[in-house]
């Protein structure tokens, strides 16, 4: 009965209209047939300006393209590609302007030729959390840096004023040679030798410096994790013997590449080294030491240790370890520890405390190989 019918149409627009997504009712050639309120607010149009036109007015062409495609390819063999799954695809509104979206697609069985019910969900809001989470993540990598830059400033000052200090010397001396009423060319040589390894040295500590204190933007690149553990040692050699502190370097060998950005993980190590440095150094217990490990779990993962014979944490103090502006320190920012496991996590990782065995603290950096 007509009445009947009418009723059961207004039902269906009331179902339609309570949905928060957006939903297009297709029939078989892609003429929409049915457009729901939230779906006007998402494309821009109202309900009567889209019935009876093709659906590819609500998409970029080459999702257009490819949807008509897996229409007709279940229109002909009756196999599902994405019906009752979903994608995402650019949806374009009705100024032109694109935004992305997630398009869930399902059928209504209608005699010879069926209909076809789209789910329509902006991403448009998750991608803008998700982009405002990176730039947070980034501001937090680079206050955290600029810290720890200005944190080991004094240790690089040693480290390159003593290969300048041997420069200096050995140009005094090549002078004094040079100036001799027969001098010795054999020692002048040697003296220009150890001029340019000096130079070398300096040269290396400013690079690995630099290396730190570059920009927050990601570059990954097939990375030898032991070496980033090597070069950390090197940049905190000079600190850690003014403290009396021992490294210990527990290093697994034919360990596989790993594709990540090197200093960003030499950041976050770095940050978990030097918390451990002063933590040693400010513990009674001798020797102090430092060890660094590295190893593959069972789970595919490479695994990198830093811990140290100290205080150790406080238990009521370790469930806010990586919260940012959490500090135990005096004059922490309470940055490194989240920048830390934000480096980790951006890596797809994982970044954990324990207490250490018999005493002091234990950091584990876990990265994923593939």
């Amino acid at each position: 009965m007509p009445g009947t019918a009418n009723v059961r149409d207004q039902s269906l627009r009331a179902i339609l209209d309570s949905a928060v997504d957006g939903v297009v009712v297709i029939d078989h050639r892609g003429l929409i047939e049915a457009f729901n309120t939230s779906a006007e607010r998402l494309f821009g149009y109202a309900s009567a300006e889209v019935l009876g036109r093709n659906v590819g007015i609500l998409m970029g062409a080459a999702d257009q393209a490819q949807h008509d495609a897996h229409i007709a390819r279940y229109l002909e063999s009756g196999v599902s590609h994405i019906i009752g799954r979903g994608r995402q695809v650019l949806g374009r509104r009705k100024d032109g302007t694109s935004f992305p979206i997630f398009l869930s697609v399902g059928v209504i069985p209608d005699g010879a030729t069926p209909r076809f019910l789209g789910f329509v969900r902006d991403l448009t809001p998750e991608r803008e959390a998700q982009a405002q989470q990176q730039r947070l993540r980034d501001r937090l990598i680079l206050a955290s840096r600029l810290a720890m830059v200005g944190e080991i400033a004094t240790g690089i000052a040693h480290e390159v004023n003593q290969p300048l200090a041997a420069i200096t010397n050995y140009a005094w001396a090549s002078q004094r040679l040079l100036e001799a009423g027969d001098p010795d060319l054999d020692e002048i040589r040697t003296a220009l030798r150890e001029i340019g390894a000096q130079a070398t040295r300096a040269a290396d500590t400013i690079r690995r410096l630099r290396r730190l204190a570059r920009g927050a933007e990601m570059r990954r690149e097939s990375t030898n994790v032991n070496s980033l553990v090597r070069e950390l040692t090197g940049l905190a050699r000079s600190d850690a013997a003014r403290q009396d502190v021992r490294y210990e370097l527990e290093l697994a060998e034919e360990l596989p590449l790993l594709i990540i950005d090197g200093s960003q993980i030499q950041q976050a190590l770095l940050n978990l080294l030097w918390n451990a440095l002063h933590a040693v150094s400010a513990s009674t217990i001798h020797p102090k030491r430092v060890r660094i490990s590295t190893r593959l779990s069972t789970e595919r993962q490479v695994e990198i240790e830093v811990s140290d014979n100290g205080p150790g944490i406080p238990a009521n103090l370790a469930a806010r370890l990586f919260e940012p502006f959490f500090t135990t320190k005096a004059d922490g920012t309470g940055l490194g520890l989240a920048m830390s496991r934000t480096i980790a996590e951006a890596h797809g990782g994982t970044l954990t405390y324990r207490p250490n065995t018999p005493a002091g603290a234990c950091f584990v950096m876990r990265l994923p190989i593939d």
